[in-house]
């Protein structure tokens, strides 16, 4: 078990899963408190790594493509302070941030975990019903519908089409972007058989605002949305992956697994020093996959 609890919140990986908790306070971003506690199967994750900095640094996860339904919905435009898979920890906790990342490598390597894409999403996205509020108007999702509600920031063109409603059923897609420079952030429901839209807005279809970074909470929505359309899905990955030719590896793998556990408790309680720690547990790591 690797842990670390900071202000900005908590990740704590047991070998198999991920469970991350954002902070409560005050500089903690709306988005990851609505969002809330995730838990993330090893399968979804394709790396992790610390990113030291002057005052600390960064834990930061990298999902497997197509594994969670928030990281396709946002498409790279969820930076900091808003994104839920990086945690801000300072200068005094970055020896477990990077013990944290160094183990979730690990346990990458021993299950042999594939960084390809996946076919279906390994996580279910944000949990309905939904709503945010930013700019022109109020979306909100009960899993089987759209609705959109425009408020005084509206334009004409928006306030005379009246609040909008799309079943899920009709959504060909969905199409989320933050707000840059003099460009509006905007949350788009794409109708099948419909044109791509006009300006965000003056597009009933579409949320617009020009103020908030990240509009508010509307990247939940687009994800709830995304998780929800029809898409392929791929069963999990069993853990352990059966070796190649069907047979067990030389090496029983549970006890090399209880091998590398107990090396842990080990290094925690002080009885092996962090050089005699690395050393053993890369002479574990080399024979479950089977390196020289």
């Amino acid at each position: 078990m690797a842990e670390i609890v900071v202000s900005d919140g908590s990740w704590t990986f047991d070998g198999e899963r991920l469970r991350i908790v954002p902070g409560s306070g005050k500089d903690v971003h709306e988005l990851r408190k609505v969002l809330g506690e995730l838990v993330i199967p090893l399968q979804a994750i394709a790396g992790a790594a610390f990113e030291p900095a002057r005052k600390g640094g960064h834990l930061r996860l990298r999902l497997r493509k197509g594994a969670d339904p928030l990281t396709e919905a946002v498409a790279g435009g969820l930076g900091a302070p808003a994104d839920p898979y990086r945690l801000a920890v300072p200068k005094d906790r970055t020896g477990a941030a990077e013990y944290l990342a160094d183990e979730i490598r690990d346990s990458l390597q021993i299950w042999q975990t594939p960084s390809d894409p996946c076919d279906g999403f390994l996580l279910p996205g944000p949990a309905v019903p939904v709503s945010a509020s930013a700019g022109d108007g109020v979306v909100s999702f009960d899993g089987e519908r759209v609705r959109i509600e425009w408020t005084l920031f509206a334009k004409s063109v928006k306030e005379s089409a009246g609040p909008q409603e799309f079943p899920l059923a009709d959504l060909a897609g969905v199409e989320w972007k933050p707000q840059s420079g003099l460009g509006y952030g905007s949350l788009r429901f794409r109708l099948k058989g419909a044109g791509p839209g006009g300006p965000p807005e003056n597009d009933p279809r579409c949320l617009s605002w020009g103020v908030q970074r990240f509009g508010g909470t509307t990247a939940l929505v687009a994800a709830a949305v995304l998780a929800r359309l029809p898409r392929e899905t791929k069963e999990p990955l069993p853990l352990p992956p059966p070796a190649a030719d069907g047979h067990e590896a030389p090496d029983d793998h549970d006890v090399l697994i209880r091998r590398l556990t107990e090396l842990g408790e080990l290094h925690r309680s002080g009885v092996l020093t962090d050089e005699e720690f690395r050393t053993a547990k890369q002479a574990v790591l080399r024979r479950l996959t089977g390196g020289s």
